[in-house]
């Protein structure tokens, strides 16, 4: 069926790009390294960007795939996968301004010593 190649499809993305960015971004901020924050707003991105499709397909299926009870529905499905929502936007918000500071630190006219 459509939703079974698309679920296919996602989860063989999240396997062979975003599993392993997730660990060169671990990887990147162990180390310091420059790139830390790129790596975190491309990871956290794509991570939002799954959720999004996650729970579109959901919704254009009737929540077919969730049962109807409500504290089954609220409790189990919204709050448990939001949180796969809100880690990400909080990370991207870290990451943009992390970013930005660096941009306004370049841009800082430079003094120059006579």
């Amino acid at each position: 069926s459509r939703s079974d190649d698309f679920t296919v499809a996602m989860e063989t993305v999240t396997a062979w790009a975003w599993g392993p960015l997730s660990f060169l971004t671990f990887l990147a901020f162990l180390r310091r390294h420059p790139i830390r924050y790129v790596l975190q707003l491309i990871v956290s991105l794509g991570q939002l960007y799954g959720d999004v499709l996650y729970f579109a397909t959901e919704a254009r299926a009737g929540w077919s795939h969730s049962d109807p009870q409500p504290l089954y529905f609220w409790g189990y499905f919204v709050g448990l996968n939001g949180v796969w929502v809100l880690v990400p936007v909080a990370l991207l918000v870290d990451a943009c301004r992390q970013l930005a500071a660096a941009q306004r630190a370049l841009d800082r006219p430079r003094h120059k010593a006579h």
